[in-house]
């Protein structure tokens, strides 16, 4: 390999580092209008005035969106308003919208509008939601349009129910000498990417409604406003630059729907509708909350025979992803580890919190730490060595999954080989405990993970080449750059097929949804995999193309031929050739004729024989491959304060080849530091009514410069064999088994089983006084 697997510096990093790289917001057309959100304070009320009088009389308000019935939005159930008008359901939903002149006087104006709102009783857990008698968050549920895959319950707070219904669960019980049960819990939370979300529109006179948004999915924002509003979809088109982070968080759409409302009530004038920080922590789709139950059941030896699992998913007051995120929990409810009998019920729960959109790891990280807090309360149980308990149970080829898929060595790595290497890695052998004083102690926790991509089984991706007149090649994708490095990497896929310096090759980064070929989003891990494959196939059309003109003009046939060094030469003498240059927008002859034209590349992939979850069994084939890896954390944890330091955090990941060194090492790395975040420090407090508490960087805290610990990452390479060069993602993986080994270092450290995050000091303390009081 003479580009894949070399540290190659990204195509946008001198936009970024010098600071001309440009996002949504720094997008400013003439006459461009500003919108303003004007959103609840409540959890949950209705709407009983708005009076927008006085917003009317602020210089330069040209518009106020409030009260009126726009179809509803929703990707799984069309369950919300886009601008709330009978009842608001979360504390930041949306009731007016602003647009004037200036960001100031919409601000000014939107400050001025008076909502009169009636309190309503809040559903604040998704385990409050599931009790006979809650409030109802949706009373018409039943009413609403839906996917054929969701299955609401009308007259309940039920979003969807998800089921994985594998072997005889008896049969495992009564196999089972040792059985451990236990719950888990934690409240929503943010993405907190660097840039707010972002999103502007305008209606040209013709009908064409252009968006600029800062999304990780823009082909889909123009099929749902499309859907939505009855619009002609080839009149849609959308751009998306550089995208300063999503993780997930930007695959929803929102902002999109609200600045076309806008655009459209003004007659088309362009309007521009920017999230502050509370905003954006507030009003926007964020990280879905978990209340879980996991029942284990072993012999002696530890081999699992059983598992009954429960999942009640914090979906929000809108399905929208949630039921998505919620089936991709559903799917790898085990962890990946081999259960014969599985039972587990899945639910995407209503509640009076922000609506969920996907976070890094797709339910993985969450399910991870209820099944990985298990796992070590098992090892405990059989004093067992928690690394080996799960080396004994690791999945492998041959087994099956939970929706009864068998697994081979493309398909699903090798997880006991990253057991091997994180072993050495983390320096477990030496023991999980090292007592440093009567004050301080060092403990190691260990966890497992797998992920599938449980996305839509038609899911498209396309890539288009076209040359330069100096032979070098512009690359077009619709995959969003929102940091992972993704579009460098479809740079060195192609410079590694054409066997051609990587620095010709030229990557467009702005998506344009009329002009770049689709990628159905950029999420799940899956941008190399599916866009890869797809720049293969326009890789082996522009060498067709190349050798057939170089064919005519060498006089050999094509199969004489190699491409290489940006040339096409004849195999038994590299010396006969001609350079793409001379070529690739045909051949010009001494005389003049000319021969061929100008050459471009397309290739396009879809996903194969993926299915749909049967409705009783689960069965089903969700994903092309399931991806393993292995944690550990060290913590010197204060038994005096409870206040502890993360030391050192390392991941092993199968990730079948290493593309750009350098560019792995970060992507997990940037994962596991947002993994220890999310279970030590990330969340979302709520009062008795709903209302988020710390919605500023204040109060909301991810991880402070100081407070990461050294990472440690390892890579073990199992090739799968349909992805280019055999890679698979990891953009991810180093996220999803963090919380897990955390809880497990804290938990021994502290002598008390930890089982809600986030994992903060005032918690060890309760669950110590708590095992105090109940001793005496």
């Amino acid at each position: 390999m003479e580009v894949i697997g070399k540290s190659v510096i990204r195509k946008e990093a001198w936009d970024k580092v010098s600071g001309r790289a440009r996002y949504t917001n720094d997008f400013q057309s003439v006459g461009m209008l500003s919108a303003q959100m004007v959103i609840s304070p409540y959890g949950h009320a209705k709407i009983a005035g708005i009076d927008t009088s006085k917003a009317w009389q602020v210089p330069g308000v040209r518009a106020i969106l409030s009260g009126k019935r726009y179809p509803l939005t929703g990707e799984a159930i069309r369950d919300r308003p886009p601008i709330a008008v009978d009842k608001v359901r979360y504390h930041g939903e949306p009731v007016a919208v602003v647009v004037a002149d200036t960001p100031s006087q919409a601000k000014t104006a939107a400050d001025l509008i008076n909502v009169k709102y009636e309190l309503l009783p809040v559903v604040n857990s998704p385990t409050q939601a599931f009790q006979k008698g809650a409030p109802l968050v949706h009373e018409h549920l039943g009413e609403y349009k839906k996917e054929e895959d969701s299955l609401p319950v009308p007259g309940t707070n039920i979003a969807t129910h998800i089921k994985i219904r594998k072997g005889d669960m008896e049969q495992g019980w009564a196999e089972s000498e040792t059985v451990v049960e236990a719950s888990f819990s934690f409240a929503p939370s943010d993405h907190a990417a660097m840039e707010t979300r972002c999103a502007t529109a305008e209606i040209q006179p013709d009908g064409t409604i252009i968006i600029m948004t800062s999304s990780q999915a823009p082909f889909m924002v123009k099929r749902l406003l499309a859907d939505y509003f009855d619009e002609d979809m080839g009149k849609i088109i959308v751009h998306t630059p550089l995208v300063g982070g999503a993780y997930g968080g930007k695959a929803a759409v929102q902002l999109e729907v609200l600045a076309y409302l806008a655009s459209k009530e003004l007659g088309g004038k362009p309007v521009k509708l920017f999230n502050t920080r509370e905003e954006d922590i507030l009003t926007s789709p964020c990280h879905i909350g978990l209340d879980a139950t996991v029942k284990l059941g072993a012999d002696r030896n530890g081999k699992i025979k059983a598992a009954e699992i429960r999942y009640l998913w914090d979906g929000g007051a809108y399905s929208d992803k949630a039921i998505d995120v919620t089936r991709s929990g559903t799917v790898d409810c085990t962890g990946p580890y081999n259960i014969a009998n599985v039972w587990c019920d899945s639910y995407c729960m209503y509640t009076n919190h922000p609506y969920a959109a996907p976070f890094r790891g797709f339910s993985h990280s969450e399910l991870s730490f209820a099944i990985e807090r298990t796992m070590d309360l098992l090892a405990q149980k059989l004093n067992i060595d928690p690394l080996q308990l799960r080396y004994l149970n690791a999945i492998m080829p041959g087994d099956t999954t939970p929706t009864r898929v068998r697994l081979t060595k493309s398909n699903v790595g090798d997880l006991r080989k990253c057991i091997e290497k994180l072993r050495e890695l983390i320096q477990w052998d030496e023991g999980p405990i090292k007592v440093i004083n009567d004050r301080f102690i060092r403990v190691k926790g260990v966890s497992c993970s797998w992920k599938t991509s449980t996305i839509d089984p038609n899911a498209p991706s396309g890539a288009i080449l076209t040359f330069n007149r100096d032979g070098s090649i512009n690359l077009m994708s619709g995959v969003v750059e929102i940091g992972t490095g993704t579009k460098t990497i479809l740079a060195q896929i192609l410079a590694e097929k054409l066997k051609m310096d990587v620095d010709k090759v030229h990557v467009r980064m702005e998506v344009d949804t009329q002009t770049t070929p689709e990628h159905w989003k950029t999420v799940a891990s899956r941008g190399t995999y599916m866009a890869g494959r797809a720049v293969l196939e326009a890789a082996e059309d522009v060498i067709r193309q190349l050798k057939e003109v170089a064919a005519c003009v060498l006089r050999a046939p094509e199969e004489d031929l190699e491409v290489g060094g940006s040339r096409v030469f004849l195999r038994d003498d590299p010396v006969i050739g001609l350079h793409f240059k001379d070529i690739c927008y045909g051949y010009k002859y001494p005389n003049g004729n000319t021969i061929g034209g100008q050459i471009i590349g397309r290739g396009n992939f879809v996903l194969r024989h993926l299915t749909g979850l049967d409705p009783e069994t689960g069965e089903g084939k969700p994903g092309p491959e399931w991806t393993p890896a292995a944690y550990g954390v060290e913590i010197e944890l204060d038994r005096r304060d409870y206040t502890y330091r993360l030391v050192k955090a390392c991941t092993v990941l199968d990730i079948g080849r290493v593309m750009n060194q350098k560019a792995a090492e970060g992507q997990v790395m940037g994962a596991m530091s947002m993994g220890l975040a999310f279970a030590g420090r990330e969340t979302f407090y709520f009062d008795d009514l709903g209302r988020v508490l710390n919605p500023q960087l204040r109060t909301y805290r991810p991880l402070r410069y100081g407070e990461n610990p050294e990472y440690v990452v390892g890579f073990v390479e199992t090739p799968q064999l349909d992805s280019p060069y055999g890679a698979r993602g990891a953009g991810e993986h180093g996220l999803m088994g963090m919380p897990g080994a955390l809880g497990n270092a804290l938990s021994l450290a502290a002598g008390v089983q930890l089982n809600h995050l986030p994992l903060i000091p005032e918690l060890i303390w309760r669950a110590k006084e708590a095992k105090h009081h109940a001793s005496l």
